[in-house]
């Protein structure tokens, strides 16, 4: 891998000394080890990369849909050039194992590029509508992206390609957890040819970095992807100018397990949904919903995959799960699982402390908690690690209501059994569960497909069409 410019910011095409001096340890979660340091931004250094982004706008907002399906082609042939050093700088910073990098992590930023590419091929920036009038779809100017350390490059790639593709100019500022794999991507786009102050990147934390990007008078539109709490404070931040904000926030998504499913297979699949990542994606099944007469044998099953789960040093090809990302991370799911224990859930695997083997690193053991109620804080906090609740429920009706009783709504998973009146009786269910997405019997959802939230789990929708339309705005022009 090549070295980046980690004591640098990534500013109208050049990369340049911060204003500021402040110096910060990145850390390799699997060793506790210091492998890094970068440029902690101010926001005078804000200020350059709206100015850039500014003087960029008039001209790159000009270009032609088929000028930015060129530049996006660019875009993915370099991405696939350094594909490698993608994956290795995902596992290293954020240790997410080598095997999930390469195929899921680094994966995505081809994917969703995939998927706006096919969408920006379709989508109409003009047409008339039913009385003639037309209708025109504009970049909707500078926007800001303050972007999260769980799925980096999964968040920067639906957040800069769509911009790109509407002709916006940008800023990013990622996780300073997890800042390599933002420097490597910048790397990409000015490699690939994005022109000067399209993309600016700028290193930093919330409380200055991200504060200046949501209050910033010359930024248009925020995105954000992060924990519910700072989403607030960003759209607070934000109010004052009436600038857009999108948000992609947290999540507690029920898995309903129908009675007629295959429960084994069900039981295994959910379980192991839940632990990947080691817990750490927003979308997460970490409620499983089980009748009430199969409630005993779902946690059998479940304990024997949670103690068959192997944990595993990141940098070693395989299936297993690596360490946290941080230290203040390990500590949250801690005193998650503690709070589980004095709440009174049955601990049905795992529990606190770190796995046997390990003495160092992030590391947490694969929990699996029964006898809960979702009342109870692990059913109703994001805990955000791999650890699994399970909650009976008396009938389709009832699962309905406790997989709805959740501040969140970003995702539903729902596995039937194999007739149609089961699958019918699934996607019944699916209309009725308040979630901005519902997956029936193991499924995803395409790159292009909208990615999403209902309630806390935030507002608008990343991916394809509608992650273009987020960074346009309409007008009408009556002839």
């Amino acid at each position: 891998m090549t070295e980046l410019k980690t004591d640098r910011f990534y500013i109208n095409g050049a990369w340049v000394k911060p204003l500021g001096g402040l110096m910060m340890d990145v850390i390799n979660p699997a060793t506790e080890e210091v492998f890094a340091e970068v440029a902690m931004g101010t926001a005078a250094d804000v200020d350059a990369a709206v100015a850039a982004a500014k003087a960029a706008f008039p001209s790159f907002s000009k270009t032609t849909k088929a000028e930015r399906l060129d530049l996006l082609a660019s875009i993915r042939e370099v991405y696939q050039s350094r594909y490698d050093e993608m994956s290795a700088a995902i596992t290293e910073e954020m240790g997410a194992p080598i095997s999930l990098s390469d195929r899921a992590q680094a994966a995505v930023g081809i994917g969703h590029l995939d998927g706006v590419v096919k969408a920006l091929e379709a989508f109409e920036f003009e047409h008339r509508n039913g009385s003639g009038d037309l209708i025109v779809h504009e970049p909707i100017g500078i926007c800001g992206f303050i972007t999260p350390w769980n799925w980096p490059i999964n968040q920067i790639a639906l957040k800069v390609i769509p911009a790109l593709a509407a002709g916006c100019t940008m800023i990013l500022k990622p996780s300073e957890l997890t800042p390599m794999s933002a420097f490597l991507y910048a790397e990409i786009l000015e490699e690939a040819g994005v022109p000067k102050g399209v993309f600016n990147l700028v290193n930093g934390d919330g409380p200055t970095v991200g504060a200046a990007i949501s209050s910033h008078p010359d930024i248009a539109m925020v995105s954000f992807t992060g924990s519910t709490r700072a989403g607030v404070e960003i759209s607070k931040a934000a109010a004052s100018t009436v600038k857009r904000v999108t948000l992609e926030l947290g999540g507690k998504s029920p898995n309903i397990l129908l009675d007629d499913c295959d429960f084994e297979e069900a039981v295994k699949r959910g379980v192991r949904h839940c632990f990947q990542n080691t817990g750490q994606s927003c979308n997460a099944p970490t409620r499983m919903l089980i009748p009430q007469s199969h409630y005993e044998t779902a946690m059998d099953i479940a304990k024997e995959v949670a103690e068959a789960t192997q944990i595993g040093l990141p940098s070693q090809p395989g299936n297993h799960i690596g360490p946290l990302v941080s230290q203040m991370q390990y500590d949250r799911v801690q005193s998650l699982i503690q709070a589980g224990i004095e709440d009174g859930a049955r601990l049905v695997a795992g529990g606190l402390g770190r796995p046997e083997g390990f003495n160092r690193g992030y590391f947490c053991r694969p929990t699996v908690f029964g006898d809960v109620t979702n009342d109870m804080r692990i059913a109703q906090e994001e805990v955000f690690g791999p650890v699994l609740v399970m909650i009976a429920y008396e009938d389709d009706e009832d699962a309905v209501r406790i997989a709805n009783d959740t501040p969140y709504g970003l995702a539903a998973y729902i596995q039937t059994g194999a007739s149609e009146e089961s699958q019918a009786r699934g996607l019944a269910m699916a209309h009725d569960i308040r979630a901005g997405m519902v997956h029936l019997n193991g499924s995803d959802i395409s790159y292009g497909s909208p990615f999403g939230g209902y309630k806390l789990s935030g507002n608008g929708r990343e991916g394809g069409i509608y992650g273009i339309e987020d960074f346009c705005e309409i007008k009408v022009i009556s002839t």
